[in-house]
């Protein structure tokens, strides 16, 4: 970011596709990779005289959304239609909400840089997706070629989450988004594919002279579709408006697009105001009411919330917090370590320890949110009672944990089949210690004349002489015993 007299004002938009069977107004499946235009219907293709319902469980997944953060839900809420004319929109309005939405308020803490934020939501909405345009030509070459369009995801069922102005930095922005894609899976209210669609962003980025309240000429940068593209766009542009302004130039309000192979954006349109798109009440769909009942109903089946959740962590199972914040990445892994904990009560920073550093290690983040873990909690916790109760030591449990992803076998079954019981017998490992030693006397007078890191070497000699399978602890006490004697 360039040093100068001026200071960035962000606000985020995003788009989140609800996990519901069907579309928002129609009973047409959401499916995502299906043929082209089959997942539609006279509804959602905009035929003339059709009626449109509402569906229950777009608004009870947009109401967790609302809980999860902290909006206030609105009793009654208006379906807009908001007016504009493009091929992928069939009806020529798209069904939104504008001046009376579903949900108001409400916040998310952002840490970042050093600082924790409160970044204020604006406002949650329903509304529905448009559908998908593909244009099968070079651009300077428009005549060979041909624009088509795919009906599927018209209807689709989306929420807008939309912030005040409150960001000020790139990393803040990334850092809400990821943290907002945690929420919305971990309520089970989208699957926040973005590789599918499922989440949208725009962002809202103006500068001003620091210290400075009134805001900016506002650019707004349409349809990222990646978390490192939100960074990246919005720190270039974040640079292009400053050596504008400090050029003496005039900014301009347009919407603007990203061009991930330059990291630039450019000129897409000039900005819409609300009044462009004719917004008024869609008269096919009565006032969305909800209810006391139907919000007690929803906030009941909430599910403990991962802040909280790492708290309690911490608080009861001793986690320190960065590593509580990490078992909280997604509701599944949570749920993982806790089942994992149940099996094993006696050590959970141990489980915690062996779930970040081997068991993540070893997935995809697609597999850390859907809750695909290479072993069963139980096994986790049945090799970290092994490690315990010192019948394995931890370089065997990791060479055992390869062999347990593989097969799915117990962990009992292979430690007993290859041989791999720790040696904990004083016995044997005395007489390893007392072979290394008279094999290497000129080590052995090193070690003692002063040389304490050869203390390392001896070790190793002493577990290859016991095929990697003494006891560390008494490994170390005997050796470090026959070497301190005259």
């Amino acid at each position: 970011m360039p040093t100068s007299d001026f200071e960035p004002v962000i606000g985020l938009e995003m788009h989140c596709q609800l996990k519901t069977k069907s579309k928002a107004f129609c009973a047409c499946p959401v499916v995502f990779g299906a043929p082209p235009n089959t997942a539609v219907c006279p509804v959602c293709l905009g035929y003339p005289g059709v009626l449109p319902v509402a569906n229950r469980e777009m608004v009870t997944l947009a109401m967790r959304v609302a809980l999860a953060t902290g909006c206030t839900i609105e009793e009654t809420s208006v379906f807009a239609r908001k007016n504009y004319f493009y091929p992928d929109l069939p009806k020529g309005y798209q069904i939104s909400q504008y001046d009376k939405p579903l949900a108001v308020g409400g916040a998310v803490t952002v840490r970042a840089g050093g600082s924790v934020k409160q970044v204020r939501l604006n406002r949650i909405h329903l509304e529905e997706d448009a559908g998908k345009s593909m244009h099968e030509f070079p651009w300077e070459d428009v005549l060979t070629g041909a624009s088509l369009v795919d009906l599927n995801r018209s209807g689709t069922p989306l929420i807008e989450i939309v912030t005040e102005p409150d960001l000020s930095s790139a990393e803040e922005a990334h850092e809400y988004l990821v943290l907002l894609r945690r929420l919305v899976r971990w309520v089970d209210a989208s699957d926040g594919n973005m590789e599918e669609g499922s989440l949208r962003c725009d962002a809202n980025v103006s500068v001003r002279p620091k210290g400075g309240t009134v805001l900016g000429t506002k650019v707004e940068i349409k349809n990222l579709n990646s978390f490192a593209h939100v960074k990246k766009a919005i720190e270039h542009e974040i640079e292009r408006q400053v050596a504008a302004l400090e050029a003496g130039k005039a900014l301009v309000q347009e919407t603007r697009l990203f061009e991930p192979a330059s990291g630039a954006t450019k000129t897409m349109r000039s900005k819409e105001e609300a009044m462009d798109y004719r917004y008024f009440p869609d008269p096919d769909l009565g006032a969305l009411v909800v209810d006391e009942a139907w919000k007690r109903e929803v906030a009941a089946a909430m599910p403990e919330l991962p802040e909280a959740r790492a708290a309690r962590f911490t608080s009861a199972f001793g986690l320190p917090a960065a590593d509580a914040d990490l078992v909280c990445l997604s509701r599944p892994l949570a749920d993982y370590y806790e089942a994992a904990v149940a099996a094993h009560p006696k050590n959970p920073k141990a489980l915690a320890n062996w779930l970040l550093s081997e068991l993540l290690a070893k997935m995809s983040d697609a597999d850390r949110h859907a809750g695909r873990m290479p072993v069963a909690p139980a096994v986790l916790a049945a090799l970290v009672r092994r490690i315990d109760d010192g019948t394995i030591s931890g370089k065997i449990a990791k060479e055992l944990l390869v062999d347990l992803i593989a097969t799915g076998r117990p962990v009992d079954d292979l430690v007993k089949e290859k041989g791999l019981v720790q040696i904990s017998d004083e016995g044997p490992i005395r007489d390893a210690v007392a072979k290394v030693l008279a094999d290497n006397p000129a080590q052995v007078a090193t070690y003692r004349g002063g040389k304490a890191a050869a203390f390392g070497w001896f070790v190793g000699q002493v577990m290859k002489a016991l095929a990697g399978r003494g006891n560390p602890g008494v490994v170390n006490r005997l050796l470090r015993d026959a070497l301190e004697k005259d």
